[in-house]
């Protein structure tokens, strides 16, 4: 049992603080708990549902829908037979991708328990029709978290720009932007059909080219793809609404022995977090990602490790005993500092929310709510309530120095 306390009001000042106008480099991770944490109507019940469902949710939709379809139904069975006794015993949709993947680059002309390159080719791109139909949707035009950050990003004024890193595949991100007025790149260029232009994001010295762009231009790296990219028949990497034949889905890279061209997306999204912790003072802000990717996770570390001038502060939903990889990171992270429900890990000490009722505090019940009753929460793991964060800064603007270590 945790022996040390942490104050969340401390905290919550700090995070604040190290968002407000200045110099400083500021990055954030939206992972897949953000567009869960907006509930919609259900048109199949009474009930709300998640805009898009989680990983497992979203597994188990592509599950049933592979069961249900006559096309596909026998090349899926055999699929997940080969997968059974394998590790994960009950692998998501993306390690389910993975596999296929794997398959497909050494099945060559032959089968393997009844699959051949068209069974797997067809099942790879079944799956990731299924998915863009579940994560392809539009934002609620009512007022969203993404609606606030975006007017955030908007009109919080600063000397560098945003950078926004996300491995979800929806167009969630660029919606909000868009209905705001926000100016962004995404390493695309063109209109129509624009095109990856590699040349535009890569290093030099002085460093990247596209730090040339005006600050208030947000910079939106996908790390895992988009709904809307696609792999031409002419192997040229292309964003569109719609695609045309022959044209291949670029969502969830396996990380697994495919050729360097088919990476080079990715790839490059990839470097643009890994140089943004490599120079000077860089806050990066994790909200909705549950440091469940290893590949993610490795980039981010080793930043953390390389410079010690840069922070990442991760914002998990409910509990912090649910983030076993986050919790050990942290253990050994100086500038990791893991903010939970319940508690949280800083310069590598874990306790206890502090029960120090401040109903005078400005962050009073927005991303701290507690009471003489109850225990302290952190509320800001939810993206609903850190959306909420980010309006009340627009509306009473706190100037401040980052303390790294202070609890």
């Amino acid at each position: 049992m945790s022996t040390s306390f942490h104050c969340p009001y401390r905290q919550s000042t700090l995070l604040q603080q190290a968002l407000a106008p200045d110099k400083m480099r500021i990055a954030f991770l939206l992972g897949a708990g953000c567009p869960v944490s907006i509930c919609v109507p259900d048109l199949d019940s009474a009930e709300k549902k998640a805009l898009i469902p989680d990983i497992l949710n979203l597994t188990e939709h592509v599950k049933k829908t592979l069961e249900n379809s006559e096309e596909h139904r026998a090349d899926y069975a055999r699929l997940t037979n080969r997968l059974k006794g394998n590790s994960p015993e009950n692998p998501t949709i993306e390690e389910i991708l993975s596999h296929i993947r794997a398959l497909q680059d050494v099945v060559r002309d032959s089968t393997i328990d009844g699959l051949d390159k068209t069974a797997l080719s067809d099942l790879d791109k079944e799956i990731c029709d299924i998915i863009t139909k579940v994560v392809g949707v539009d934002l609620p035009e009512y007022p969203t978290p993404y609606h606030q950050f975006a007017t955030w990003i908007r009109d919080i004024q600063r000397e560098h720009p945003i950078e926004i890193f996300t491995p979800n595949y929806d167009l969630l991100v660029e919606q909000a932007l868009e209905s705001q007025g926000v100016p962004y790149f995404d390493g695309f260029v063109g209109s129509k059909q624009a095109f990856f232009d590699l040349a535009s994001m890569e290093s030099h010295d002085p460093p990247s080219r596209y730090y040339d762009l005006p600050s208030r231009w947000v910079r939106l790296w996908k790390v895992h793809g988009s709904v809307n990219w696609w792999r031409t028949p002419k192997n040229e990497i292309v964003r569109r609404t719609e695609h045309s034949g022959g044209d291949r889905q670029m969502i969830y890279p396996s990380h697994l022995k495919f050729d360097q061209s088919r990476r080079m997306p990715y790839l490059a999204m990839l470097d643009r977090l890994r140089e943004f912790l490599a120079r000077g003072q860089a806050v990066l802000v994790t909200s909705g990602y549950s440091f469940g990717d290893e590949h993610l996770n490795e980039v981010i570390l080793h930043g953390l490790r390389s410079n010690p001038t840069a922070i990442c502060f991760a914002l998990l939903f409910g509990d912090r005993s649910r983030y076993n990889v986050a919790m050990n990171k942290a253990g050994i992270h100086s500038n990791l500092s893991l903010l939970a429900e319940d508690g949280a890990v800083l310069g590598t000490v874990e306790g206890d929310w502090r029960k120090d009722v401040q109903a005078g505090h400005a962050l009073h019940k927005i991303s701290v709510d507690c009471s003489e009753k109850e225990k302290c929460k952190f509320l800001l793991g939810d993206f609903k309530h850190f959306g909420t964060f980010l309006a009340q800064q627009l509306s009473r603007p706190n100037d401040g120095v980052i303390d790294t270590h202070a609890t």
